[in-house]
């Protein structure tokens, strides 16, 4: 268990135990064990402030934006991006890394994730995504994000480098912050705070009785606009001297710091879902949006942005087609929808390269497959002035591959850079193969 155990649980758990009051020293003796059980397991150190000039040379460069460099040369000083292209000027004190036949990408974005909030499912303590009650405005994620998890290490190693942390549960489930996955603390971490509250739009399927879920689902949603009616109302006036937290924190939606990010599936819900933000004039993204190929012209004449579900998928729909999962970036890309691929939970998130290659084999260009896990979340979070891409000016956040990185079969990240920090690429997963690999090599040396 990586999260710190609180001193109140460890407590409550000891005196339950027992009917007597236990004495001092034996609690005490008691977090000590917990403290050098939790010590047992090594932890990743974040990587140094880059001190020299860093230039990776002969490399294919994918941007991030829809175009490719061949035999290209990026250089980055102080964290940032100087150059990129084909014929670069190189001091002799620039740290040269020789990159001929690998592939360079910026680093990947994981969207609609809860990495940080949760280790292991099935283990109560070490999850911390949800809270009580329907709206929870108020509630931040960036507060409960452990930096210590062992699961952002197997996300860096496969190239996912910022990630958005989105807390679960109630019908509004509170704020989501953006952070970057080489950190001592989640104030190291942050990269923006704060930046979207997530509604999860009731459910509308067809139910034994039409009249009756029609009844609840229109209560439910009149329960919404309940509450933003009241929120809305809470932002026009003054309350110096008595605050409500969850109106508070709606309130950067309608100054335009936030954006409504609605959670639904269905093409009928999505509808509802965007005209009912056009109702507030809020900027909204729909995250799932199984069925936003079948409504691409409504998306558009709305500008609607997507927060597309995995393409490992099943369809939405019995009837649909069985490959339609992987099919859907292509149509929102020909339609001109403005979306990018975002996973649920947390450890899954290691496999967001592989599902927007997926998207190539179904007739999605493979550079645009790439700028759906890298420019495109930019985009939509708010964060592309400074991430996203490789282009001058930007954070270093670059990773270096000697194959593929959207194909499982070549995807090998060498090195990687956060904010031009060359980062730890060891996680337990490939602590686990060196120990079982060196044991059977033990064996077979003995026969």
């Amino acid at each position: 268990m990586s999260k710190p155990i609180p001193y109140s649980y460890i407590c409550s758990n000891v005196y339950s135990s027992n009917s007597q009051k236990m004495n001092k020293k034996y609690i005490l003796l008691t977090i000590t064990i917990f403290v050098l059980v939790q010590n047992v397991f090594s932890q990743t150190v974040p990587g140094e402030a880059q001190s020299k000039d860093i230039a990776i040379t002969e490399a294919t460069i994918h941007i991030g934006n829809g175009t490719m460099i061949s035999k290209g040369t990026i250089i980055f000083s102080k964290g940032k991006i100087s150059y990129v292209g084909t014929n670069p000027s190189i001091n002799d004190n620039t740290i040269q890394i020789q990159a001929q036949g690998k592939h360079v990408y910026p680093g990947f974005i994981a969207t609609n994730s809860s990495i940080g909030l949760q280790e292991i499912e099935q283990v109560k303590a070490t999850n911390d995504e949800y809270e009580l009650g329907e709206f929870n405005a108020n509630v931040r994620s960036i507060i409960a994000y452990n930096t210590d998890s062992k699961v952002l290490p197997t996300l860096r190693s496969n190239g996912v480098l910022l990630a958005q942390v989105v807390p679960q549960g109630g019908r509004i489930s509170g704020q989501s912050s953006i952070v970057q996955l080489d950190a001592w603390n989640w104030e190291d971490a942050l990269v923006s705070m704060d930046q979207g509250i997530h509604l999860r739009w009731p459910y509308f399927n067809r139910p034994q009785s039409e009249e009756n879920k029609s009844n609840s689902y229109n209560k439910q949603i009149q329960s919404i606009k309940d509450f933003f009616d009241e929120a809305l109302a809470y932002q026009k006036t003054s309350h110096e001297s008595q605050k409500n937290l969850r109106y508070e924190a709606m309130q950067g939606l309608w100054q335009g710091t936030k954006k409504l990010f609605i959670h639904t599936s269905a093409a009928k819900t999505i509808q509802h879902a965007v005209n009912f933000a056009n109702q507030y004039g809020l900027k909204v993204v729909i995250v799932g949006a199984e069925e936003s190929w079948r409504i691409t012209d409504f998306l558009k004449a709305n500008q609607t942005e997507i927060v597309l579900s995995e393409t490992h998928n099943l369809p939405f729909r019995e009837d649909d087609d069985y490959d339609q999962p992987f099919k859907t970036p292509r149509l929102l890309q020909a339609a001109g929808i403005p979306f990018c691929l975002g996973l649920n939970g947390f450890w899954q998130q290691r496999n967001l390269p592989f599902q927007a290659g997926q998207a190539v084999a179904l007739g999605l260009d493979y550079e645009q497959a790439v700028q759906m896990i890298s420019l495109a979340p930019a985009k939509i979070l708010g964060i592309d002035q400074y991430c996203g891409s490789l282009e001058p000016g930007k954070d270093a956040n670059i990773i270096i591959s000697n194959g593929d990185a959207l194909d499982m079969k070549s995807h090998e990240i060498i090195r990687a850079f956060i904010q031009g920090r060359e980062i730890d690429l060891n996680n337990v997963h490939k602590e686990l193969y060196n120990k079982f690999n060196t044991k059977y090599q033990r064996i077979n040396s003995r026969k």
